[in-house]
């Protein structure tokens, strides 16, 4: 035993939270700026410059927490990493092609002659949609516990759609928040069709969970946890409806409000999240492998923990300093 307890207990959980807040850090910052660009063919030329202004300084920073999710995950659980890499492989590879294609497009749509700047807006869209997708697809397959069945690819083909469409949603809040005149009324409109996209795929999702686990289902619907988690889904519909009155309401003269539907949005994602997390607790691979079995040696974990403590501080801070530095308004993104 240790000052702490049994390492061979809490480390595991540890590396657990941290993975898990790793994974959700990426899905809301990261999100938000896949969904800008599964947005742009619906808007015109000025106004794709300015969704890639509203996202230009915080895009590659973003993506800082995938790795960060997929290096813990290595490191901490490694045949969980295996087992899962393994069954997602070709999901994976097509999300990796896709977040090459978008960091290329967004650099060179900016330099390439202008008449190659609407095929290079065509490779960003497709970069952004090849991503969501294949997020979502991993998020169906992971939830049907990795098995690959006709039910299992038909719910993460639905799942791919959903996910996508809600990062298109939180993207079109980030642009209320981000941006003013056409565009922003463009926003708020992309935004009330997204909302339904999103409810749909948190129900999906609420009712896919239980009914492919016995375990999972006894976990909400047993008593008293049913009651003790009752909140989650009151509050997850409470946003919804707060959201929809907001959206109703925008813009506003003074835009003074453009910032609810994105802070609205970040914590209907957290709680889903919540929700995802307890229900699978405390397997890493769904009714597969745990956290504890997953997990490398304590003695590995504690330096891997030390090393951790270094650089998640320095992440943290530097994605501080870039939203607070580029707060505000989206201006003219040049590279002059």
């Amino acid at each position: 035993m240790t000052l702490f307890g049994d390492p061979a207990i809490w480390l595991p959980l540890a590396f657990a939270a941290l993975l898990g807040l790793s994974i959700l850090i990426y899905v809301v910052l990261d999100g938000f700026d896949l969904g800008v660009g599964v947005l742009f063919p619906f808007a015109d030329k000025d106004e794709k410059d300015s969704m890639i202004a509203s996202i230009g300084p915080f895009w590659d920073a973003n993506e800082t927490w995938l790795v960060l999710a997929i290096g813990i995950l290595l490191v901490a659980f490694p045949s969980a990493h295996g087992t899962i890499l393994t069954a997602l492989y070709l999901p994976v590879a097509v999300m990796l092609v896709g977040l090459i294609l978008r960091g290329v497009s967004f650099e060179f749509r900016v330099k390439a002659p202008i008449s190659h700047k609407a095929a290079w807006d065509r490779a960003f869209y497709i970069g952004s949609m090849m991503t969501a997708l294949s997020q979502g697809y991993m998020l169906g397959m992971y939830i049907m516990g990795l098995q690959v069945t006709a039910f299992t690819l038909a719910f993460s083909v639905v799942t791919a759609v959903f996910l996508t469409v809600a990062y298109s949603f939180i993207g079109a809040t980030w642009l209320i928040l981000k941006t003013e005149g056409d565009l922003q009324r463009k926003a708020v409109a992309w935004s009330k069709g997204g909302i339904w996209g999103v409810v749909l795929g948190l129900g999906a999702i609420s009712v896919a969970s239980p009914l492919v686990s016995q375990r999972i289902f006894d976990k909400w619907f047993s008593m008293p946890e049913f009651f003790l988690l009752l909140p989650l889904p009151l509050m997850s519909g409470a946003l919804i409806v707060l959201l929809w009155v907001a959206l109703r309401r925008l813009p506003t003269s003074d835009d003074s409000f453009a910032w609810f539907p994105f802070a609205a949005t970040i914590v209907l994602f957290v709680l889903g999240f919540f929700g995802m997390a307890y229900s699978f607790y405390p397997f890493i691979v769904p009714d597969q492998i745990t956290i504890y079995e997953a997990a490398s040696a304590p003695e590995s974990l504690f330096i891997i923990l030390i090393g951790t403590l270094f650089v998640l501080p320095m992440i943290l801070g530097y994605t501080a300093l870039a939203y607070t530095v580029f707060r505000g308004k989206a201006t003219a993104l040049s590279y002059d």
